[in-house]
């Protein structure tokens, strides 16, 4: 059993690293539109929450606000994100997706559709009780990668 669990834990580990290595990868969706992993989540954060504020979003990244705004204008300048200025609090500004950076959003859920549906389709057909140890297994893991990354 304990090799099994080892085993198990290296293969998470490995997954883990492929992850926070491959930050630097681009998604090429033909043409244009290529971009870093970091920009096409913006996108879609921006998609989810149009009017979303940098602030915020560095919040939900976890990252700091100069790195969105750089980002950010990346994106602007490749036509994808457009800023205006909030009308409540001028000083803050709100990102909206361009007709470019929707067609990247919706490009990038075609991606995810396309290369997770296996995975959810496992876990559909799992049992309620397999799926509550999946769920405390990544539970448990995720406190792992907080204690490491």
């Amino acid at each position: 059993m304990k090799n099994e669990v080892n085993k198990v834990i290296g293969d998470y580990i490995k997954m883990v690293e492929k992850i926070a290595n491959g930050r630097v990868n681009v998604l090429d969706f033909g043409g244009d539109m290529v971009f870093y992993r970091g920009e096409i989540h913006m996108i879609k954060m921006i998609g989810d929450n149009p009017g979303i504020h940098l602030s915020e979003m560095a919040r939900n990244f976890k990252i700091t606000r100069a790195v969105v705004s750089k980002t950010v204008m990346k994106l602007e300048q490749k036509g994808c994100v457009r800023k205006e200025q909030d009308s409540a609090d001028l000083k803050r500004i709100r990102l909206f997706l361009t007709d470019k950076g929707e067609e990247a959003y919706l490009a990038h859920q075609h991606y995810h559709n396309l290369y997770d549906s296996p995975l959810f389709t496992y876990l559909d057909g799992l049992s309620s009780d397999q799926l509550a140890v999946v769920a405390e297994f990544m539970k448990r893991a995720n406190l792992l990668v907080d204690n490491h990354f």
